[in-house]
């Protein structure tokens, strides 16, 4: 017995008061079973005594109907460990969220707090310049180089088209083909139409013909 106040109360287990619930119902329940038993032997015995003896018979169901009745209680008490149970781990199950939210909480301001929006800006800032020196110097590396040295661009074209033009003329040379001569102004070539030959030949011919039957004639 505390003569100074209050006995001082332990703080409760989530885990132990289910376990401790969950025994208690265990217990309930064999009970509950029990007096069902006992129902069935009081109802037996009643309906033994029904015509032979109704002063027992009348005994039996009273006892039966005060086993109904704790039975009825019985019932109320496990619906309401049931319902313990149930709030317990529920609540249990908030808490052990909780937890970890707070854990995850915990940790993002323990990261946070290594770095600001200050210290964001100029990474990316850092980040950007060195990205954008990156690209300069890839730039400058890509360049050809020429030392020093300027080229016209269509003095070159004009010198590669000569040796082409001249590499043309070797190979018609080899194959003995000679090239026309380009006259100087762009007068455009007259067509001159085909020579008759081969009607010229057949008109000899005829002379020919003609010629032989005179003689022959003369002859006769």
């Amino acid at each position: 017995m505390n003569l100074f106040g209050k006995a001082k109360q332990t703080q409760a287990n989530p885990k132990d008061a289910i376990i401790k619930l969950r025994e208690s119902l265990e217990m309930l329940e064999k009970r509950e079973k029990y007096l069902e038993t006992k129902i069935q032997q009081e109802l037996k015995m009643a309906k033994a005594n029904a015509t032979k003896n109704k002063r027992a018979a009348l005994m039996a169901l009273k006892r039966k109907k005060a086993y109904e009745e704790q039975i009825n209680k019985i019932s109320g008490s496990r619906l309401t460990l049931e319902t313990q149970v149930m709030a317990i781990e529920n609540a249990n199950v908030n808490l052990e969220t909780m937890n970890a939210m707070a854990a995850g909480a915990a940790a993002m301001k323990a990261i946070h707090g290594k770095m600001n929006i200050d210290k964001v800006d100029d990474t990316m800032d850092d980040i950007r310049e060195q990205m954008d020196l990156a690209n300069e110097i890839s730039d400058a590396i890509s360049q050809p180089v020429g030392l020093g040295i300027d080229y016209d661009e269509d003095e070159l074209n004009k010198e590669l088209e000569d040796l082409e033009q001249e590499d043309l003329d070797a190979k018609l040379l080899d194959t003995g083909i000679s090239m026309p001569s380009v006259p100087s102004t762009n007068i455009p070539a007259i067509a001159q139409p085909p020579r008759p030959v081969k009607k010229q030949v057949v008109e000899d011919d005829v002379d020919a013909e003609l010629a032989a039957l005179q003689a022959s004639m003369q002859l006769s």
